[in-house]
């Protein structure tokens, strides 16, 4: 049986987007609290309160000057933890406002010629204020610049509250710390948007970041968080169990182990299925009714990674990063089901390595698995579900190739898998950056994926794997 968690998100990403707003400034969607001069953070002030904690420079020839005096930092770092004094979670609380109803210049960055919101950009600010709240947790009064460069590690999941994300309506997004590790931090944050007189509920999201040195080489302590009252112990512990799931699930993966003895009997099934019953050969392969072979269904785009796409630490900012892979999935999932797609979760998006400045972002998608349903589910289950497409994106630097695969369906239900490498066109070598995960749901069935290989195979159980997550928890 779907959790209650998946039956929200079910729920959410099924609300009709016809029923936006549409021309001026109306007044349902105007928050009282996001008058003219509001004392409160703007989202675009985000980014430059993080200039201002680092020293950072909004020139980019004074940018670099000022990296390079970051490293006279170092010696304020803490030698342990125990050096650090603890912090409360309220020490971290921030509120940010994104006024597209009170402001209305501001929509034209967040439109879509579809009169909704661009969820890559509000990706970005998620991604922003993640880092500023993990700062706001580390500040120490006694220093005018953070010695400390914290950097986006984990996004562990995005939940959808609300389909429909309105132009024209107030948005505000709250969070603070819940988890802090010796030199990690977990931060969620949330995002309302104003209409018809209150806030509603729209996304839950989860990141976790990790502090290094000034010169981002080596990991650095971070103040310890002292939970208060039982409520905040709760959400404590709550981050304890993410960390020990994503530790189960990294010593899981299929790229250190076997698959389990039903996930085996998954593949050799999709292998039967796809024997031609008039030869008896093992290479004689038949696409069932329905169905695309992986191999032919990808996407591919080209992305130049300039300055203007810089962080606070002159690397590429991961939000960016962020927005191009869930565009090219989100534009993957609609070419291969044929019609707009919505979006249901967002899960394990890993930062392994940074992207160069100068960088080439060749986005390369590709439809990996798909499949109708699964045994696993009862026929009740089958009546109510949607399908799935999983699609995998691959970025690089030097030369940053994207892969998006849609590796996994069910119903109307499309995962999405996106991994992400560079390539030195100097030593000609592949390095792995990112790997996206997205949970989308189309308004029809979509074709079954088929791998033929053994890679495409385990994609296909890698993508299974991720929905099921999304399903159970």
């Amino acid at each position: 049986m779907f959790s209650p968690r998946f039956q929200l998100l079910r729920s959410a990403a099924s609300l009709t987007t016809r029923s936006l707003c549409s021309g001026g400034v109306s007044k349902h969607g105007r928050a009282p609290d996001m008058v003219e001069g509001n004392p409160l953070l703007h989202v675009s002030n985000v980014r430059n309160r993080l200039r201002e904690i680092v020293g950072a420079s909004t020139n980019w020839s004074d940018h670099q000057q000022a990296m390079t005096e970051r490293v006279s930092l170092s010696s304020m770092l803490a030698a342990s933890q125990r050096d650090l004094p603890a912090k409360a979670m309220k020490d971290s609380y921030l509120e940010v406002h994104l006024p597209l109803g009170s402001e209305p210049q501001l929509r034209e960055k967040y439109l879509t010629f579809h009169n909704t919101v661009r969820f890559g950009r509000i990706l970005e600010d998620l991604d922003s204020l993640a880092v500023l709240i993990s700062y706001s947790h580390t500040y120490n009064p006694a220093l005018k610049k953070s010695p400390l460069s914290i950097v986006t590690a984990l996004v562990d999941k995005i939940d959808m509250r609300q389909h429909v994300i309105y132009p024209d309506c107030d948005i505000k997004f709250t969070g603070h710390v819940t988890w802090v590790g010796k030199t990690s931090i977990e931060a969620k944050m949330h995002m309302s948007q104003y209409r018809d007189g209150a806030y509603a509920p729209v996304l839950d999201a989860t990141f976790v970041m990790v502090a290094r040195d000034p010169e981002n080489k080596r990991a650095a302590f971070v103040n310890p968080l002292k939970p208060d009252g039982p409520e905040e112990e709760n959400i404590f512990q709550q981050g304890e169990d993410n960390k020990f799931r994503r530790v189960e699930l990294s010593t899981a993966s299929l790229l250190k182990v076997a698959p389990t003895d039903e996930e085996r009997k998954i593949v050799h099934g999709l292998f039967l299925n796809t024997l031609d019953t008039q030869t008896v050969s093992f290479s004689s392969r038949v696409l069932p009714p329905n169905s695309v072979w992986m191999e032919n269904a990808k996407l591919k785009g080209l992305e130049i990674c300039h300055p203007q796409e810089r962080n606070i630490f002159n690397r590429i900012f991961g939000g960016f990063l962020m927005r191009k892979a869930y565009e090219l999935g989100w534009a993957n999932a609609c070419s291969f089901g044929g019609c707009r797609p919505r979006l249901v979760a967002v899960d394990d998006i890993m930062f392994q390595k940074p992207v160069e400045i100068g960088s080439l972002l060749l986005l390369s998608s590709q439809v990996c698995v798909c499949v109708c349903v699964f045994q696993l589910f009862t026929s009740w289950l089958f009546v109510y579900t949607r399908s799935c497409v999983f699609v995998c994106v691959c970025v690089c630097v030097c030369v940053c190739v994207c892969v998006f695969q849609v590796c996994f369906t069910q119903g109307k239900y499309i995962q999405v898998r996106v991994h992400s490498e560079v390539f030195d066109p100097m030593t000609q070598k592949h390095n792995t950056t990112n790997v996206f995960h997205y949970t989308f749901v189309s308004d029809r069935d979509v074709p079954s994926i088929i791998p033929k290989t053994y890679g495409e195979s385990m994609l296909y159980l890698d993508g299974k794997r991720h929905f099921n997550q999304t399903v159970e928890s």
